[in-house]
């Protein structure tokens, strides 16, 4: 468990520290094929992984299909207010915001995001990624973090200026996934499991995760030609998430 607590908090640390000392034109750059890995990673691991599990849960079923709705335009409603930032968008302040000030609304959106994919990691939930699988998902999902961690570094430093101050920040949004995997594990483990809630939460996160997932890949080639970089970190996050997840 301290494992995977290490990897999801480790991996937005290390991506977001990253943007303290390369340019911002080079972060660019490597940013959109990370964006294409993560987003086929984490598309490839819902599909093929994620929904057939929650459908064989207790609680899921024909009523799965709601709760996947339910997360796909609720996240499209969060975007509104984290603009984003979960697929690696970063708005540069406008003439009229006031810099020195963290935008509060982002942060809330995106520690809420990550809570809620936190809080899916539950050992024994069943016998997909969640249960035998559970580091496959947690990779899938520190993998998925490490772009947003890049766009939030980059955002608050051209927001506060100095990086110091974007340190603080930076570590809420690493221990809001570890916060609700430990939330899940050991609070509220029998409640969720006994209830057929684990299933109703599990279909929610597979309605946020295909739709970050798809504006990804979609928005990682909104020209439609083809990009050899780019096609080549698809590929490559399609196939570890097959290799990972090979039973």
């Amino acid at each position: 468990m301290w494992i995977a607590i290490l990897l999801l908090a480790g991996a937005v640390l290390g991506a977001g520290g990253l943007v303290s000392f390369v340019p911002a034109r080079r972060t660019t750059q490597w940013l959109k094929p990370l964006l294409a890995f993560s987003g086929a990673h984490l598309f490839a691991l819902t599909i093929t992984h994620l929904l057939p599990e929650a459908l064989t849960l207790p609680g899921g079923g024909l009523r799965l299909g709601y709760w996947v709705l339910a997360g796909f335009f609720g996240q499209l409603l969060l975007e509104v207010i984290s603009q984003g930032i979960e697929h690696g968008h970063v708005h540069a302040p406008a003439a009229g915001e006031a810099r020195g000030r963290v935008p509060l609304g982002i942060m809330l959106a995106l520690v809420l995001h990550s809570l809620l994919e936190g809080s899916i990691l539950v050992r024994g939930a069943g016998a997909g990624p969640a249960g035998r699988q559970f580091y496959a998902l947690v990779l899938g999902i520190a993998l998925h973090h490490m772009p947003a961690a890049v766009a939030l570094a980059t955002l608050l430093r051209l927001r506060l200026g100095a990086f110091g101050r974007v340190w603080p920040w930076l570590l809420l949004f690493a221990l809001a996934s570890p916060a609700g995997l430990l939330f899940s594990n050991y609070f509220v483990l029998k409640q969720l499991l006994g209830s057929g809630a684990y299933a109703a939460l599990l279909g929610f996160v597979v309605g946020t995760f295909l739709h970050v997932s798809t504006t990804i890949l979609f928005e990682t080639s909104p020209e439609h030609r083809l990009n050899w970089p780019k096609l080549g970190a698809t590929l490559a996050g399609l196939l570890l998430a097959l290799v990972v997840g090979h039973e």
